[in-house]
C-alpha cells in the first residue's frame, strides 16, 4: 500500500504496533490479576470500568492534542504510561488492587490522547489519498495483535507475574518514544481564538460533526449502534455456556477467530470505500454485526465461528471509515477534537450497553437480546445503506457557528495537499 512507502509512516506504524502490542498483552490480563487476587468476579469486571470511565473526557484529550504539538505530546505520554505501569511492581495482594485501577484508569487516558494526537498526525504526514489506506493497516495491524497479544500476557503472567509483564509493557512504551523522536513533520496545531471560552472550544469537535452531514449520519448511527452492540459482551458467555455447552475458557479461541474476521476486514476495506463510498461502507460494517448477532442464536459452533469472524470484519470496516471521514472532512486544527468526539460516540454507548448486558442477561433469554441487537443495527445499517449522505469530493470545510474558531480554516480546497 501507498502509506507504506513513506519511511516516516513506517516509523509511526511500528512505534504503535509494539508499544500497541505491551499494552494489549498487559491491560488485557489485569483483570485476571484482579480476580487472582480477590477471588471476585466483581473486582475484575472494576477493571473494564476503570479502562472505559475516562472516555467520558474525551473532548478534553482532544483539545489538548489541537493545543500543543502532538509528537512531544506522543513521547511524553508513553514516557508516563512506561512509568505507570511500573507501579504494578508494587502489587502483592488484595490490598493493592487500587494500583491495578489506577493503571486501568492511567490506560484509559492515554488510549484517548494517543488516539487524539496519533490521528492528527497522520492527517499532517499524508496526502488525502493515503489516509483511508493508512487507516485500515494500522486497523488490522492493532486488530491482528488482539490474536497474539492476550495469548502472550497470559503466557508470561503464568510464567513469571504481573511484575514481569509490566516491565516488559514499560520497554514496548520505549519502544515507541524511540520510534517517535526520528519522525520528521509539519504539525497544523495552532493557537487559540482570543477570547474563546474554553467550553466551547473544548467542545468544538461535536460541532464540527453537527455542521457535517457525513460525519454526522456516520458518527450519530456508529453511536446508535453500540447502544446495543456492547450487549455481545456478556451475551457472548451465556452463547458458549447455554448455546454450545462449551466451558468459558472457549471465549478465547473464539476472540482469535474474530481478530482474524478483523484481519480480513483490513484488507478489503479501501477498496470497499472506493466502490461503494464512506457511508455505505459503514453501513455494510453495522449490516454484519448484525448477521452475526442472528448467528450466534444458533446452538452450534459454525455459526458461532461464523459471527466471530463477522463481528471481526464490522469493527474494522466501521473504525476504518468513522477515522478517515473525521480525517478528511475536518481542517487540520480541529483534528484532535473531532476525532475524539467521534471515539467518544462509539466507546461511551458501547460501555453504557455492557453495564445493561450484565443486568439484562440474568432476565432475559440470550436469544431475546441477540434479536434486540439484530433489529437495532439493521435499521441502523439500512439509513448509511440506503439513504447515504455523500462525501465531500474536496476539503471544503463546513463551520458550525460565525463565531467559533474553527472559521479560521472555513474553507481549503485543495482537493490533494501534500504536507
Amino acid at each position: 500500500m501507498k502509506p507504506l512507502a513513506d519511511p516516516r509512516f513506517r516509523r509511526l506504524l511500528i512505534g504503535q504496533a509494539l508499544s500497541g502490542f505491551g499494552s494489549s498483552a498487559l491491560y488485557l490480563t489485569l483483570g485476571i490479576w484482579a480476580k487472582d487476587l480477590t477471588g471476585s468476579n466483581a473486582a475484575a469486571g472494576g477493571v473494564e470500568a476503570a479502562l472505559g470511565a475516562p472516555m467520558v473526557l474525551s473532548p478534553l484529550f482532544g483539545h489538548l492534542a489541537d493545543r500543543v504539538r502532538r509528537r512531544p505530546l506522543l513521547m511524553v505520554t508513553n514516557a508516563l504510561m512506561g512509568l505507570a505501569v511500573l507501579s504494578l511492581l508494587a502489587v502483592r495482594g488484595g490490598d493493592q488492587l487500587w494500583i491495578i485501577y489506577l493503571v486501568a484508569v492511567c490506560y484509559g487516558v492515554a488510549f484517548g490522547v494517543l488516539g487524539a494526537a496519533s490521528a492528527g498526525i497522520r492527517r499532517d504526514l499524508l496526502p488525502d489519498d493515503q489516509l483511508t489506506g493508512a487507516n485500515a493497516i494500522l486497523q488490522t495491524t492493532t486488530q491482528g495483535l488482539r490474536i497474539l497479544a492476550p495469548l502472550a500476557g497470559v503466557a508470561v503472567y503464568a510464567v513469571a507475574g504481573g511484575g514481569t509483564l509490566a516491565v516488559l509493557n514499560s520497554l514496548t512504551f520505549l519502544a515507541a518514544i524511540l520510534a517517535l523522536a526520528g519522525l520528521r513533520v509539519e504539525e497544523s496545531v495552532g493557537p487559540e481564538a482570543s477570547g474563546e471560552p474554553f467550553p466551547r472550544s473544548a467542545l468544538a469537535g461535536l460541532r464540527h460533526i453537527n455542521a457535517t452531514p457525513v460525519l454526522a449520519q456516520i458518527g450519530y448511527a456508529a453511536a446508535c449502534a453500540f447502544c446495543v452492540i456492547g450487549l455481545s459482551q456478556t451475551v457472548m458467555f451465556a452463547v458458549v455456556d447455554e448455546g454450545l455447552g462449551r466451558p468459558p475458557s472457549a471465549l478465547g479461541t473464539l476472540n482469535a477467530v474474530q481478530g482474524v474476521g478483523a484481519v480480513a476486514g483490513g484488507l478489503t476495506v479501501s477498496a470497499l470505500i472506493r466502490r461503494a463510498g464512506m457511508a455505505r461502507t459503514a453501513g455494510l460494517g453495522i449490516g454484519a454485526f448484525t448477521l452475526a448477532a442472528l448467528a450466534y442464536c444458533v446452538p452450534h459452533m459454525a455459526f458461532v465461528v461464523a459471527g466471530e469472524v463477522a463481528d471481526g470484519i464490522a469493527i474494522t470496516w466501521l473504525m476504518v471509515v468513522l477515522s478517515s471521514a473525521a480525517q478528511l472532512h475536518t481542517p487540520p486544527r480541529l483534528q484532535g477534537r473531532v476525532n475524539a468526539m467521534c471515539t467518544m460516540l462509539v466507546l461511551v454507548p458501547q460501555s453504557l450497553s455492557l453495564a445493561a448486558g450484565t443486568v439484562l442477561i440474568d432476565r432475559f433469554d440470550y436469544r431475546s437480546l441477540l434479536i434486540v441487537m439484530a433489529a437495532v443495527t439493521a435499521c441502523c445499517a439500512a439509513v448509511l445503506v440506503l439513504r447515504p449522505t455523500a462525501a465531500l469530493t474536496e476539503r471544503t470545510f463546513v463551520t458550525s457557528a460565525p463565531d467559533g474558531p474553527e472559521n479560521q480554516e472555513a474553507t481549503d480546497s485543495a482537493p490533494s495537499a501534500q504536507h
